[in-house]
């Protein structure tokens, strides 16, 4: 099924050049566009793929426009941020597409006689819902999943197959939340006697607010005693952990395998790199971008990009750099003897 470029325009808006009624069936890279395809160029280093492109449509900068246009052949949407006009426009691709899930409860879903499903909703084969949960307005609960006693689905969200939302946890509108993703584990809360360790209720909930996205296989901690909060239009990739008590900003977003600790609060519109460490108890503002492998061993008060780890390096070179490193500390107290020693000298010169 596909659009016209002046339908697009209408919607998303930019500038056209081109024929409105030309009609693009979806958008594909520049190396692959046919006819019948849209594309985007959002990285000046593909100026010249960009011109040669077979695209029907191409998505550029006022910048780019004025460079390559005259040489491209087909149409031409001109747009501050092309990224995001493609992201808009996939959006509205993928909505024609899309096979909706069947609105009702499957026959083989169980659900509490206590818990509230919107008419609207869809709930999918084997999915369990248990006591006091609300199921809002066009939500669509996959295969699967387990929604706990009296957790809260708000109006929109989708959950794919087999995610488990613990009890009591609440999710806001338009929600995302992939398969096996767990909201609402126990938060790792132990107490020490004598090397014996004992363990604390964790109470809170997970709160979840609008507009979030949450990869597959990530986990969130409920809190200990209040609550673990996820903040308007966050993003969470794949395998990420966030710990217990946790407050994560409004729209910060994290790649895979970032792992959070406990109690550390995270500022709006920070953004982590794959496999980064947070360490628990620590502040960062908002506006803080970690690069991917970084630990944040201390809170961070002030915005800016903050990297963490030793560049790549052959093993041997590696080696002998981590031997000079355990080395500093004496190699520091050999020089300040030895510039005590000039300075002794340079004094005595002078007399």
């Amino acid at each position: 099924m596909g659009t016209r470029l002046g339908e697009l325009v209408e919607r998303f808006g930019g500038q056209l050049a081109g024929d409105p009624n030309l009609e693009v069936s979806g958008i594909a890279p520049l190396a692959d566009a046919g006819a019948s395809h849209i594309s985007f160029l959002s990285n000046s280093k593909f100026r010249a793929q960009a011109a040669q492109s077979g695209a029907a449509a191409l998505i550029l900068t006022p910048a780019d426009d004025a460079l390559i246009g005259g040489d491209y052949a087909g149409a031409r949407i001109v747009t501050p941020n092309p990224y995001v006009y493609f992201a808009r426009a996939a959006q509205y691709f993928a909505a024609l597409a899309e096979i909706k899930a069947p609105v009702g409860i499957h026959a083989s879903a169980i659900v509490d006689a206590s818990a509230r499903v919107d008419a609207t909703a869809s709930v999918g084969p084997r999915a369990v819902i248990e006591a006091g949960a609300v199921i809002g307005a066009g939500c669509v609960i996959g295969a699967g999943c387990v929604i706990g006693r009296d957790a809260v689905i708000g109006a929109g969200t989708q959950l794919f197959a087999n995610v488990t939302f613990h009890a009591r946890c609440v999710i806001g509108q338009r929600g995302i939340i992939h398969s096996g993703a767990v909201i609402g584990t126990d938060g790792f809360g132990f107490a020490n006697e004598g090397g014996v360790y004992i363990k604390i209720p964790q109470t809170g909930r997970v709160v979840i607010g609008d507009d979030v996205d949450i990869g597959a296989n990530t986990t969130i901690d409920r809190g200990a005693l209040a609550d673990t909060i996820i903040e308007d239009g966050v993003k969470l990739d794949n395998q990420i952990q966030i710990g217990h008590n946790c407050h994560i900003g409004a729209h910060t977003a994290m790649a895979g395998c970032v792992g959070v600790a406990g109690s550390a609060i995270i500022g709006k519109y920070c953004t982590f790199g794959g496999a980064a460490m947070v360490l628990g108890h620590l502040t960062i503002a908002d506006r803080v971008h970690v690069g991917s492998g970084s630990m944040v061993s201390r809170s961070i008060a002030e915005p800016g990009q903050y990297t963490g780890f030793y560049p790549l390096a052959k093993n041997a070179d590696w080696e002998k750099s981590a031997a000079i490193v355990r080395n500093l500390s004496s190699m520091r107290e050999k020089i300040r003897a030895l510039e005590k020693t000039i300075k002794t000298l340079t004094t005595q010169d002078e007399k």
